[in-house]
């Protein structure tokens, strides 16, 4: 093992951290700074680097940069509309009397696949409001629960950014990685239900008395908020959250209110997701009955090429985009205000944009200098199971930076160069990237700041609500990918 590799690894994985912590320079220019740092490390001829970071930057965002870009724009679409907030009434109805931590879970898990965390808690937080005011308690449960909900499918289920370039840089099956994100989604959300449960009484008495005040009135009833408050089922239809004057202005004369139901809300979102889905599976049947399991070129049979062309996610999200608003958005709705809600949608993808090509360029600048080669000779000689790298790899990064995109974009990239060698399964891979950055959310992280202040939590208490549910599910997150590593890779 050469030494000198490995010091060029852990002092381009420092210079990341120390600059976005301890500097005004932000994620992408980071992990630009620290390919270079590594690749001269290295000894890698000087304008050699700058060839890797170039190639790199290139190719990662020529394989996911658009599908990024695409799935901002549904969510934004999805936002304006109304469409989030009918999902959220319909998901509040089916789970019926007393389950609302749960419907509000499930329900920050699927807003927040094509919207931010950020702004989807923002979003939905109004909704959680109501309910705990028409309950007179309950609201720290039902945050945690709408916050945490959110996580999982941000950090773990594409089309979301970050899964998503991490899924482009390992070279994982994009349908695979939904089905199995998917899966850990829904084996985890038992998780923060409970543990919202537990913690969201033992907090109520600690919400700020502005906060209480918005929530519940002047002079409210802690003892009764602490239990949880009362039944909300019979008032749901009272409850106000989304109003489309805010976003789509006032409806012209003669025109019919904009009104938007669960079913065609989720249509955008459904039907990309199930022609991606069954790209994968389809194209698993063909190469199944074709002998073409390892062949390294697949010709895929006549019958399957038309479900591999609408199944690609690049293919499948145009048809999720024109859905959305051509569907969602009513005929009276200027071009104009729809441009500029796209071109919002394309703003808020940039940096995730260059965040990912930065990473692409740091993990090729990893194989050409030889560094993933030295980390994969160095993980072989050791008893720790090699899927375990980039989990605590991304883990360590979440903590000492903040940022679970950066986190999973950095341990991808540090393990892209290792996937053959080592022998772990990319799908595996992707994993233990995305499950690694969920942990402990606390001050370094914006999405900490979002939930803790629109709950009402401060100092200790936001510590032991938001920081102690995240690593809940991170804590989950360990067995399950364990058993992920037994049955697939």
């Amino acid at each position: 093992m050469d030494a000198r590799l490995i010091l060029a690894l852990l002092l381009g994985i420092a210079t990341i951290v120390f600059l976005v912590l301890r500097t005004r320079l932000d994620a992408f220019i980071a992990l630009l700074i620290a390919a270079l740092v590594t690749g001269l490390v290295a000894g890698q001829e000087m304008l050699g680097v700058v060839d890797s970071v170039t190639t790199g930057f290139g190719n990662t965002l020529a394989s996911i940069g658009i599908v990024i870009g695409l799935g901002v724009a549904v969510g934004k679409i999805l936002e304006v509309s109304g469409a989030a907030d009918a999902l959220a009434r319909a998901f509040l109805r089916g789970f019926g009397k007393g389950r609302e931590p749960w419907a509000m879970s499930t329900v920050g898990s699927l807003v927040s696949v094509p919207v931010f965390c950020d702004s989807g808690f923002v979003i939905m937080n109004p909704l959680a409001r109501s309910i705990a005011r028409v309950k007179r308690g309950g609201y720290v449960t039902l945050c945690l629960a709408l916050g945490c909900g959110m996580t999982l499918t941000h950090h773990m289920v594409p089309p979301t950014p970050g899964p998503l370039a991490v899924t482009g840089l390992l070279g994982a099956d994009l349908g695979a990685v939904i089905l199995t994100g998917g899966i850990f989604t829904i084996i985890l959300l038992p998780v923060v239900v409970f543990y919202a449960r537990w913690m969201g009484p033992k907090l109520e008495s600690q919400v700020v008395p502005e906060v209480a005040a918005e929530v519940y009135g002047e002079n409210h009833d802690v003892k009764i908020a602490e239990n949880g408050g009362e039944d909300v089922a019979s008032h749901l239809d009272a409850i106000k959250t989304y109003r489309s004057e805010d976003y789509l202005g006032e409806t012209p004369a003669g025109r019919k209110p904009h009104r938007i139901n669960a079913a065609l809300g989720s249509l955008p979102l459904l039907v990309p997701l199930l022609l991606i889905v069954a790209n994968t599976v389809t194209s698993a049947i063909d190469k199944s009955a074709t002998g073409q399991i390892n062949a390294e070129e697949y010709a895929a049979s006549d019958w399957v090429k038309p479900l591999l062309f609408l199944g690609n996610p690049v293919v499948a999200l145009i048809i999720g985009i024109i859905l959305a608003v051509y569907v969602l958005l009513p005929r009276w709705t200027p071009r104009k205000k729809t441009h500029a809600w796209l071109a919002q949608a394309a703003e808020s993808a940039g940096l995730i944009l260059l965040i990912t090509g930065a990473g692409g360029g740091f993990g090729q600048v990893l194989r050409d200098s030889g560094v993933g080669d030295a980390l994969a000779e160095a993980i072989a000689g050791m008893a720790l199971p090699a899927f375990l790298i980039p989990f605590l790899i991304a883990s360590m990064v979440r903590i000492a930076q903040g940022s679970g995109t950066v986190a999973m974009i950095t341990a991808a990239s540090v393990t892209a160069p290792l996937v053959d060698s080592l022998g772990v399964s990319p799908l595996i891979a992707v994993m233990a990237c995305v499950c690694g950055s969920m942990v402990f959310s606390y001050f370094n992280d914006s999405y900490f700041w979002v939930v803790t202040r629109f709950t009402g939590l401060t100092g200790t208490a936001a510590l032991k609500g938001w920081s102690g549910i995240t690593t809940a599910v991170w804590l989950g997150s360990i067995p399950l990918l364990f058993l992920a590593n037994l049955l697939i890779g």
